[in-house]
């Protein structure tokens, strides 16, 4: 295969750890016996080929990059051995699919009849310690026992169509697993597309989504997933009422956690706790507290690429962080009209990154790695047109 030559360019600010991905003209079966080689360092670097649309996209992560720095890659053919993933997404088990990182357990996908609706439980961060509640995924001692919809890290929506896909048990809504369209393993990301029917409470259903996670081989310091949720509807026009129950990417972190016990929540424009941050446009938020009294943080980032962006936040004291683009009437004034109309055919994405990192939001550079997702160094490959 004739080499392809990449040049990494950093912008103002340094960078660390940030993945980062580039278009090359080769096929993902060319790909398959080339490594991406630095030149400056002098050693190859782990990469991933996902194929699109007649190309490829090659990802890797660059470990660190001043203010202005550019890296040269030269991606070429060579003979080595299939790195062992860094990241393992295992196969469907009892309606779970387990992610490790790096060896390690990090999360479990749980969806099927058991749970009204699919999430990510536990979360594993730093010092190996869960950073979402148990509670109702399993009833340790210890902790809340409020608000039993709150399943770690999910989405979820209280008015589709008048369907309450929010809260759980008589009267409410549930999405319905399909089948998974990708479950990855690899050196740089782990990766699971889920695709579901969201069904109201006499079982008919409203509109599909298709959920997908990545998981980056992060070091142990801290843990990064990439989620996008796509919403088709597929039976017609599909509403979001304005109500503040409801979350694209909602966490509700462990009870330790809590703003009432170690617990603090912070948000991009400097708000502190509820008070400071509930119904307030903010590009990231981030709840921190003890577990196993060691600080650890959860922050959720909101893409610039979102409708409504940036997004307004159900946030509360007690543990629950959710970003919630809809909710106006309840966040902005009561006249307000929030709602949102998918027309029949038409298709809404999302896309959160969801951070997990030692200290609070300030100890674990929030800021700096949201300005790393939201404005990553340029990738482009030499030469071409």
């Amino acid at each position: 295969m004739e080499a392809v030559r990449i040049a990494l360019e950093g912008n103002r600010r340094a960078v660390s750890f940030c993945p980062v991905s580039v278009q090359v003209p080769r096929s993902r079966a060319e790909l398959s016996n080339c490594e991406l080689f630095d030149l400056a360092a002098a050693r190859a670097v782990p990469f991933q080929a996902e194929e699109l649309a007649g190309r490829s996209v090659v990802h890797w992560i660059v470990d660190s990059l001043a203010p202005g720095q550019s890296i040269e890659y030269v991606l070429r053919g060579a003979e080595r051995q299939t790195p062992s993933p860094q990241v393992r997404v295992g196969q469907p088990v009892d309606d779970s699919i387990t992610v490790e990182v790096g060896g390690e357990m990090f999360t479990r996908y749980i969806y099927g009849e058991a749970v009204p609706k699919p999430c990510l439980y536990p979360l594993i961060g730093p010092f190996g310690m869960g950073l979402t509640r148990a509670y109702p995924q399993e009833g340790l001692e210890g902790g809340s026992k409020d608000h039993v919809h709150h399943r770690s890290l999910y989405v979820a929506w209280g008015d589709v169509n008048g369907s309450d896909n929010w809260g759980e048990g008589a009267g409410c809504g549930r999405m319905e697993h399909r089948y998974f369209e990708a479950v990855e393993s690899g050196p740089v990301f782990g990766r699971l597309v889920s695709l579901n029917d969201w069904l109201d409470a006499e079982g008919a259903r409203l509109m599909q989504d298709r959920l997908e996670y990545r998981f980056y081989g992060a070091p142990p310091s801290f843990r990064l997933l990439d989620m996008a949720v796509t919403f088709y509807a597929s039976e017609g026009d599909v509403r979001f009422g304005d109500t503040k129950e409801g979350g694209f990417a909602s966490v509700r972190v462990a009870t330790s956690m809590d703003v009432e016990h170690t617990g603090r929540i912070e948000n991009s424009l400097g708000g502190i706790n509820e008070t400071e941050t509930w119904g307030k446009r903010a590009h990231w938020c981030d709840y921190s507290g003890q577990v196993g009294g060691e600080t650890v943080g959860i922050a959720v980032f909101d893409s610039p690429s979102n409708l409504r962006h940036p997004t307004y936040w159900h946030v509360r004291d007690y543990g629950l962080m959710a970003a919630n683009p809809f909710g106006l009437s309840h966040f902005v004034d009561e006249n307000a009209d929030g709602s949102y109309v998918l027309p029949e055919g038409g298709r809404l994405r999302f896309r959160y990154r969801i951070y997990i990192h030692a200290g609070d939001a300030q100890q674990g550079r929030v800021r700096d790695k949201y300005l790393e997702w939201a404005f990553p160094p340029s990738a482009s490959v030499q030469g071409e047109p």
